[in-house]
């Protein structure tokens, strides 16, 4: 893949990033933001603070251009990342049409996110220790990290297993050692679950599948996009190059 296709998939990805961030941002804003003023509530309720502290950025502010502007960037660099994970991708992991593997990438995406959020969910204000969330912060990211290696094992264990196993029950047998692997993690990394008493255990739940649901939105529709806009650039021949064999010898 030459450096001219590699620079429209990018800027294309970043675009496809970008249009998926606006679906992301109207379900952060219908899903989320209200179980947020409801977290934000019980903790100034619950509060021993006095309240003549001054807000630097208002709570409207915050909850139009604040995450108009964190989702819309955050969707358009993750759209480039991907991007570039594509131009890798395609060709290397099977004879998959463009649009297929921009899926593919895509639920990957999803997976790497939700790996962590399943051990590390995300939490509303007034939930979790504030002295505690640098080792939580780390703890995330490293079980991102965990789950992108354990992932890229469980594909080439995959790939050995097939020409003994075929296609089928090599791909369960890989999944079944990610699953294995990820549940060992799970085990032995600390846990961080500071809920204050009194807090609506439904409201917190609430809370985290709304995020999850911002995360399905935003990949979702990243796939369907990039996949359209690569599909115009990748020529057919790069989609799923076929090996050459050398033409029989008339004798």
């Amino acid at each position: 893949m030459n450096s001219v296709t590699v620079r429209n998939l990018l800027v294309r990805g970043m675009l496809a990033g970008l249009a998926a961030g606006l679906p992301a941002l109207v379900t952060a804003y219908l899903l989320g933001e209200p179980h947020v003023d409801a977290a934000i509530a019980f903790e100034e309720a619950h509060s021993h603070a006095h309240g003549d502290e001054v807000e630097v950025v208002s709570r409207a502010m915050q909850s139009t251009a604040g995450l108009a502007t964190g989702i819309l960037v955050y969707g358009v660099a993750l759209g480039g990342i991907a991007a570039l994970v594509f131009c890798f991708l395609l060709g290397r992991i099977g004879r998959f049409s463009t649009r297929a593997t921009a899926a593919l990438l895509a639920a990957g995406a999803l997976l790497v996110y939700l790996v962590p959020f399943l051990k590390y969910p995300a939490n509303p204000p007034a939930v979790g220790d504030p002295d505690t969330i640098g080792q939580r912060t780390a703890l995330y990211f490293l079980m991102m990290l965990l789950g992108i290696l354990l992932a890229v094992g469980a594909t080439l264990l995959g790939r050995r297993l097939a020409p003994r196993l075929g296609n089928w029950y090599a791909t369960v047998a890989g999944g079944a050692a990610f699953v294995v692997a990820i549940g060992i993690a799970y085990a032995f990394l600390p846990a961080y679950d500071n809920v204050p008493h009194g807090f609506p255990g439904t409201l917190l739940w609430q809370f985290r599948l709304s995020t999850l649901a911002v995360q399905l939105v935003l990949w979702t529709a990243f796939g369907l996009v990039f996949g359209h806009l690569a599909e115009r650039v990748v020529p057919a021949r790069q989609e799923a190059p076929a090996v050459e064999e050398a033409a029989p010898v008339a004798s």
